[in-house]
């Protein structure tokens, strides 16, 4: 240990070597079923960057350490399941104090500032070069996700009122859900089509994927609960339409580098606001045609 070094110094050394240990596994894990080789070459590049700066903190200390299991086996359950560009960038995202910390040893370890630029330039070019299919076709599932949530977030509140029983209100949706998401999946691939795309298929599949499981999940509460329960139903149906777009607008902010909180209330605001005026637009049109369910 190199005593020249003050307490807090080597107490940030330290959590920086067993972080750096720590994500060169990882990287090394993910590299191993990456889809590319290009993907695999980025990843284990960065890999080698961080066992080197394990190294140079390793001088500092004298330490030896080993990989944080946890963290790895965490982290890699991550990519298999998300993608490996949302989980590596999910893992860079997670060194929230990092700047401080480097200001705090640049006075002391000259060579925490050549790291810091390191990491802040050439790791997040690295980052940048992953190149995963998933993340090409956002798009596509942006735009069956956001379909699915505006019209049957609407249609789902319309009947809610209109028919006041759940499994009723379940199959009109189920039966509208179903064909919008054949409607939406052959109009993404005759518009790729049209551009001259030769991923069309991919593109809605993608699109029709996102479109499908909306709506098994919006319909879901109306298949759970009681039949009279249509009111309890509408609630958890709005709590999980907030749900899904805090979760998908989380995954593209991180995996895609965009702003979470404008992203998220411009879409809840649409799928609510839609589901605020069905619901008034199924009141009023029970009322007016004298329907009774």
């Amino acid at each position: 240990m190199n005593t020249q070094l003050s307490p807090r110094a080597t107490e940030i050394i330290l959590k920086m070597q067993q972080n750096e240990m720590t994500e060169s596994a990882i990287y090394e894990k993910i590299a191993r079923f990456a889809k590319g080789e290009e993907n695999r070459q980025t990843l284990l590049r960065l890999a080698r960057e961080e066992r080197a700066h394990y190294d140079i903190w390793k001088k500092y200390t004298g330490a030896e350490m080993k990989p944080e299991k946890g963290k790895v086996l965490r982290f890699t359950m991550i990519a298999r399941i998300l993608g490996f560009t949302f989980a590596v960038k999910l893992m860079e995202k997670g060194e929230g104090n990092a700047q401080e910390e480097y200001a705090l040893l640049a006075g002391e370890v000259a060579e925490s500032i050549h790291i810091r630029q390191q990491e802040e330039e050439h790791e997040h070019a690295l980052l940048a070069m992953l190149d995963e299919e998933r993340l090409r076709y956002v798009g596509s599932m942006v735009l069956g996700l956001n379909d699915a949530l505006v019209e049957l977030t609407g249609s789902l509140a319309g009947f809610t009122f209109a028919l006041q029983n759940t499994r009723l209100i379940a199959l009109s949706g189920l039966i509208i859900g179903i064909s919008a998401t054949f409607s939406m999946a052959s109009s993404e691939f005759l518009a790729a089509r049209s551009e001259g795309r030769s991923d069309a298929l991919k593109s809605c599949t993608y699109t029709g994927i996102a479109y499908l499981i909306t709506v098994v999940l919006l319909i879901l509460p109306y298949l759970l609960l009681g039949s009279s329960q249509y009111i309890a139903a509408l609630v958890c149906m709005l709590a999980i339409v907030v749900l899904i777009i805090a979760g998908f607008t989380f995954y593209t902010s991180v995996a895609q580098d965009q702003p979470f909180k404008s992203r998220f209330l411009e879409m809840a605001l649409i799928s609510i606001g839609v589901a605020v005026v069905s619901f008034v637009v199924g009141v009023l049109a029970k009322n007016l045609l004298g329907v009774e369910v």
